[in-house]
């Protein structure tokens, strides 16, 4: 799996229920073309990412055919959830250039 393009919202809690903060990651991701996820307008992952402290964690996620916008009943292997989370971490904490 590869994350071509990516687009990031802040999800608001009005109520203030939700312990931490709420992000809505919108990735378009290419799978390997022998994948049965694969799909020749493209994937998009709808993931719901939790940030509380310094900690991320992936909430929800909704695989999405860019054909004709259907979600697909999928799952991710555990390492395609940790890349997920690991470029979310990335966004959200993006790490400061050393200054020599």
């Amino acid at each position: 799996m590869e994350i071509t393009a990516f687009l990031i919202e802040e999800i608001k809690d009005p109520t203030n229920i939700i312990v931490g903060e709420r992000y809505e990651f919108l990735l378009d991701v290419e799978f390997d073309e022998e994948d049965e996820i694969a799909s020749e307008m493209g994937i998009e992952i709808r993931a719901i990412i939790g940030k509380n402290e310094n900690e991320v964690s992936l909430v929800n996620y909704f695989i999405i055919d860019k054909k004709d916008d259907s979600y697909l009943d999928f799952a991710l292997e555990d390492e395609e959830e940790a890349e997920i989370v690991a470029f979310a971490k990335e966004q959200l904490f993006p790490t400061e250039p050393v200054v020599e």
